[in-house]
């Protein structure tokens, strides 16, 4: 066998190793990210100026922008544009459509109730479990302070 020297071991491992794309990652994250969270603002300011009081425009909005990103991931564009975007699609509302959408999508064929409707909630089950416990905990813990 071949023996190699420490430097020609760290050679070879610099040429095999991927260059890293950190930056580019990041830029695009933050770029599309932030188009996502503008068109989230457009649609806010749009449904203000439409005389929604801006409670009633800030519900209205989420609920448009999970739309677009449930959409979007049931026509196959917002997969695309997460390998672009990465965590940037991630962030966003839009992100967590495509999280219920996506396991719906991939387990449609086992029927509607053992496919489509138990495999919705496979990624984003947990993070609603833990976001509705967590609210009732931090509730009860104001209630009970509040009482003093």
């Amino acid at each position: 066998m071949n023996k190699m020297t420490k430097q020609e071991y760290q050679q070879y491992i610099n040429k095999k190793t991927p260059n890293s794309t950190l930056g580019k990652n990041m830029f695009f994250a933050f770029l599309i990210g932030g188009f996502i969270c503008l068109i989230g603002q457009f649609i806010l300011d749009g449904l203000r100026r439409f005389g929604l009081s801006t409670e009633m425009a800030s519900s209205s909005t989420s609920v448009i922008m999970i739309f677009l990103g449930a959409f979007l991931t049931g026509i196959g564009v917002y997969d695309k544009i997460a390998k672009v975007a990465g965590a940037g699609t991630v962030v966003p509302i839009t992100g967590f459509a495509n999280s219920i959408v996506s396991p719906a999508m991939e387990f449609r064929s086992e029927g509607l109730v053992l496919g489509l409707a138990a495999k919705m909630f496979i990624i984003a089950g947990p993070v609603l479990v833990y976001g509705t416990i967590s609210s009732v905990v931090v509730g009860l813990i104001y209630y009970i302070i509040s009482l003093f």
